[in-house]
């Protein structure tokens, strides 16, 4: 005895009662699968979506942010999870973190083509490259001065406003640059990071180290256009200079 069956307008004959319930299985099991299908797509669709159009606008500064907005409210909160295991520092995001335990390993990974400096992360080898196009795309509306990072122009702009944000908590002292700013906590608390690896010496700035390590290297890079002598540093270059101007120098 034959039976038949017609699914999506295709008739089939079937002899065994066996055949047409494992074809049966069969079609449903199909027509579930395709449901399905369409189904996870439709919500992979849907989360997909909804991550893209997400956007979670900043109470404190009104800026809007996507996957980043969690790493923004930190710099409102202060709070800085990510701490490193070599000294006292902590971030804000894992990637701060990574970037500063360099400092600590020495790594340098990103390196330039046009010379042999290297550097621990991306950001400073791309400030530095533009010393090599002399590319300075950020531009002072006071002035017509132009820098080749925006932290630079920050800064400067502070000469136009007056601004000074980096108060000192031990005297009344203010700053427009958060180096000055650090390098001046240091002649309260007496700490000299900077050593020489040359002797023993050890200093609260970096330039003042570099200045030092001058007197163990012999370099003299400050060069005086009037005559042929050099100087290990600036200021007595320009002390030197009052012997051409036939100004006394200033001791």
């Amino acid at each position: 005895m034959s039976e038949s069956l017609c699914h999506s307008g295709v008739r089939i004959n079937f002899t065994n009662s066996t055949v047409v319930k494992k074809h049966e299985q069969t079609s449903s099991e199909k027509r579930l699968s395709s449901v399905t299908s369409v189904e996870s797509s439709r919500i992979v669709s849907n989360l997909g979506s909804t991550k893209k159009d997400r956007h979670h606008i900043c109470s404190e500064s009104g800026k809007s942010f996507g996957f980043k907005f969690r790493t923004h409210t930190r710099t409102h909160s202060g709070v800085k999870p990510h701490s490193c295991k070599e000294c006292d520092k902590s971030f804000t995001c894992a990637s701060h973190l990574k970037t500063h335990i360099r400092t600590h390993t020495g790594e340098k990974p990103f390196l330039c083509k046009g010379c042999d400096k290297s550097f621990s992360c991306s950001y400073h080898l791309k400030r530095h490259i533009r010393s090599h196009t002399g590319e300075k795309p950020f531009l002072c509306k006071g002035c017509d001065k132009s820098f080749r990072c925006l932290t630079d122009l920050k800064r400067h702009m502070r000469t136009h406003t007056g601004e000074r944000p980096y108060s000192c908590k031990e005297c009344d002292k203010s700053f427009s640059c958060s180096s000055h700013f650090r390098r001046h906590l240091r002649t309260h608390t007496g700490k000299k990071p900077f050593s020489c690896k040359e002797c023993d010496k050890s200093f609260s700035c970096s330039s003042h180290l570099k200045r030092h390590l001058r007197t163990h290297t012999g370099e003299k890079p400050f060069l005086c256009k009037e005559c042929d002598k050099s100087f290990k540093d600036l200021y007595n270059l320009r002390r030197h200079l009052r012997t051409h101007t036939e100004r006394k120098p200033c001791l």
